[in-house]
């Protein structure tokens, strides 16, 4: 045989073996460009993604609601727990940190800066914890329909966001029960609970990624969700502690720019006349909402292909 006839063989033997495709054959990719096929699981683009979203919005709305209501359905007292379980836990605490340790001496209207306190870092608590786990804990619907994942921590921070509107109507209660006139600062109230709504959603995006894959994550999150109310001034004037314990005040301006304290700052100014926030808060709680939301969804949507898997 010569040497040019060996070369063809050996190219049509590469050929059968899985190698180059053989002449007047197309590879599948080039199969799918011709007519315009497309992964079924790809990845879309970040601008068709959120279209994805926003066509879905009622699904959304639909999941979460139905998730408010089962949750309490089968309790005798049902949908008041919404209102109860921050309101026992607010009793308990101002026991233990008002009148045991005396963090009542430091502030004025303890009842309303603790309340105030105790529903906006629920608020983030809960969604930040439902986050993490909404990917884990709803892979037989991942695996069984297409649509855009984002949409179940959306739809937890949306159930979350739907408790929280019937706890600020108690808390707006309790807040004029304390003496506090009603003033033109209550009108930004919906604005602070925006920019925390916005930063809950990133941050619920960037847990359920990182629980979706890491399991662990659902173990270490209720030591991380405690340490971080601690560190949050919910129970006490961060300002007063850290001055008391004799650190320099840039651990207390640090103290209050984390995300939970930022929001919680803001909506003490707008509900207790009496209390000054630095005056630099509303621009850590812009900051926040914005970094969160936009780092969230790009850190999400990054790994939409691989939800579901494993």
């Amino acid at each position: 045989m010569s040497q040019p006839e060996s070369a063809v063989a050996d190219a049509k033997a590469r050929g059968r073996k899985g190698g180059a495709p053989s002449p007047g054959k197309e590879s599948l990719a080039d199969l799918a460009a011709r007519y315009g096929l497309k992964r079924a699981i790809a990845r879309p683009s970040l601008p068709a993604y959120l279209r994805q979203l926003w066509d879905r919005r009622h699904f959304i709305y639909t999941y979460a609601t139905s998730r408010n209501v089962s949750k309490y359905s089968g309790s005798v007292l049902g949908q008041l727990w919404q209102v109860l379980t921050p309101m026992l836990n607010a009793g308990i605490y101002y026991l233990m940190f008002g009148v045991i340790l005396g963090a009542r001496d430091d502030v004025e209207n303890y009842p309303a800066f603790l309340i105030t306190g105790m529903f906006i870092f629920t608020f983030t608590q809960r969604s930040v914890t439902g986050g993490a786990k909404s990917i884990s804990s709803n892979l037989s619907l991942i695996r069984a329909l297409h649509f855009p994942r984002a949409a179940l921590p959306l739809a937890y921070t949306i159930q979350e966001l739907q408790q929280l509107v019937i706890s600020m109507c108690v808390l707006a209660g309790v807040i004029l029960l304390t003496q506090e006139p009603l003033t033109m600062a209550w009108l930004l109230i919906p604005v602070g609970l925006l920019m925390q709504l916005m930063f809950n959603v990133g941050a619920s995006l960037v847990l359920a990624r990182i629980g979706a894959t890491a399991r662990d994550m659902n173990q270490l999150l209720p030591f991380i969700m405690r340490t971080w109310l601690y560190t949050s001034g919910v129970f006490f004037a961060i300002g007063s502690r850290v001055e008391s314990a004799g650190l320099p005040p840039v651990i207390a301006d640090i103290l209050y720019a984390n995300p939970a304290s930022a929001y919680i700052e803001f909506m003490r100014d707008l509900l207790i006349t009496s209390y000054e926030p630095r005056p630099w808060i509303w621009m850590a709680c812009v900051f926040w909402a914005v970094f969160a939301l936009v780092v969230g969804f790009w850190y999400f949507w990054r790994a939409e292909e691989r939800y579901g898997r494993g």
